[in-house]
């Protein structure tokens, strides 16, 4: 993912995804709750919500995509570097981002878990 258009273009290709704010920034939401923002304390970077098992993963495997601050400590959320080979890796994330969000009937439309 280059910048967050390529992020927002991802998101919103899901069912229900809508743009609109988070803390004044531009964000990607699902049924009124966050997948990522653009609030990173980084430019180069966008807040992606997983959970926290997932970041301590994510973090520890490719540290050069995702990381995060002492903000996000014990949240679940990980920033997330643009311009990265991680662009298929983030798609999934955004996918089960989206899927944890879905209600029942929008997650057997579309398939199992990401």
């Amino acid at each position: 993912m280059k910048d967050w258009a390529a992020v927002s273009a991802v998101a919103l290709s899901l069912p229900g995804v809508e743009a609109g704010p988070s803390y004044g920034r531009p964000a990607l939401k699902m049924r009124g709750k966050t997948i990522a923002a653009a609030t990173a304390p980084d430019p180069g970077s966008f807040v992606l919500h997983v959970s926290e098992a997932d970041k301590a993963v994510l973090i520890a495997t490719d540290p050069d995509t995702f990381w995060e601050t002492d903000h996000y400590r014990g949240w679940p959320a990980v920033l997330v570097r643009y311009g990265t080979d991680a662009g298929a890796r983030i798609a999934v994330l955004l996918a089960r981002a989206w899927w944890d969000r879905a209600t029942v009937r929008q997650r057997r439309e579309y398939s199992a878990r990401p």
